[in-house]
Parts: structure tokens; C-alpha cells; sequence
């Protein structure tokens, strides 16, 4: 029996990527074993680039599927309270210390991390310095390259109005 220490945290949203990414790739994999058959068909597979290919492209469908169904086996789907407190799927804009901009994201499970999404984990840096914090705080995020500071402007819910 699994204990909660193996299960990842992530988002309801986190979670439905996956389903539907899952989705995806089992509608897709009739097309991929039908490409492997044709390929198949065309004679001595030893020289058939078209049949390494198509093999290849398949193994790795079925490769990716294996571990999407993982990570939904061990997550668990975390649903933020609404404390002030920075968890697991809240949004957090803050403005560094050594810049005037302001940034804003979202902590997330390992899983669903893209920081060009703006969705930082829980376990980076930044993401481990923040948790636990409210707004206007200031914390010191420890980095391999060297501390900073970043200052929690505000901790919601929602991603804020742009």
C-alpha cells in the first residue's frame, strides 16, 4: 500500500492536461500501429526506413502513454484553501529586488511545471521560498548561482487582471 509521501501534488488543470494528453495519444495510436503494419507490408523490414520509423514513432507513443498513466497513478490533486498563505496552485506576483518589473505565477506540481507558461515548481528555488510566505513579504531564494531576494506583491486564486 502506497503512503502519501508517494504521490505528487498537482492542480485539478495539472491533472486534466494529462487526461487529455492521454486522450490524444490513444486516439492517435490506431493511425501509428496502421503506419507500422503498411511499412510492415513492404517487404524486408532489415533496409525498410519507412518500418524503423514507423516502429520508432510507435515505441515512442506507447513509451509516453507508460508515463503519463504513472503520473496520474501517483498524483494526488491538490485544491488551494483560501488563505493568504502561498500553496500549491496559487498565483503570486512579486517584483525582485534587483529589478523593477513585476512577475507573476502560478506553484505547481513537479508534473506541470513551464515557466514559459509561468508555472513554476514547487520544489525550484523560487517555489521553495515562496511556499509558506504571504503578500509583502520578502524572501531570500537560495539558487546554485547565488541568493537574491524577491518581495510577494500579492497570493490569490486566480492569476491576476493584466
Amino acid at each position: 500500500m502506497a503512503n502519501s509521501r508517494d504521490f505528487n501534488p498537482i492542480t485539478a488543470a495539472g491533472y486534466r492536461h494529462i487526461e487529455d494528453e492521454i486522450a490524444a495519444l490513444q486516439a492517435d495510436r490506431p493511425t501509428k500501429i496502421a503506419a507500422l503494419a503498411e511499412a510492415r507490408a513492404h517487404g524486408d523490414v532489415s533496409e525498410n526506413a519507412d518500418y524503423s520509423a514507423a516502429k520508432r514513432d510507435l515505441r515512442h507513443l506507447e513509451s509516453r502513454l507508460r508515463f503519463l498513466n504513472k503520473q496520474l497513478q501517483y498524483a494526488r490533486v491538490v485544491t488551494p484553501s483560501s488563505s493568504p498563505v502561498v500553496e500549491l496552485g496559487k498565483w503570486v506576483t512579486l517584483r525582485f529586488a534587483d529589478d523593477e518589473e513585476l512577475e507573476t505565477y502560478q506553484l505547481v506540481g513537479t508534473a506541470e511545471a513551464d515557466l514559459d507558461a509561468g508555472k513554476i515548481t514547487r520544489i525550484s528555488p523560487l517555489g521553495k521560498a515562496l511556499m509558506g510566505h504571504r503578500a509583502n513579504d520578502t524572501v531570500t531564494v537560495q539558487s546554485p548561482n547565488g541568493s537574491y531576494q524577491v518581495t510577494l506583491l500579492t497570493v490569490g486564486l486566480n492569476p491576476p487582471e493584466q
